[in-house]
């Protein structure tokens, strides 16, 4: 099954994951998005979320 990671060396903190999916992305200490609760994409759009990602911090992962 798939896994949705963040790149930490690649995010810059913009925090467009955690407006569009505030239940499954979270800015970490260091203002870098982490994945706080990866089943909460059944109630937002995570796809958008990578879609979205101006650095393209975010993916799915095998």
């Amino acid at each position: 099954m798939a896994r949705l990671v963040v790149d930490r060396e690649l995010c810059i903190g913009c925090g467009t994951c955690v407006e569009l999916c505030p239940e499954v992305f979270e800015l970490d200490e260091e203002e870098k998005s982490q994945v706080k609760d990866e089943e909460a994409c059944s109630r937002c759009d995570c796809q958008e979320a990578i879609d979205t990602c101006p650095v393209e911090a975010i993916s799915w992962q095998e």
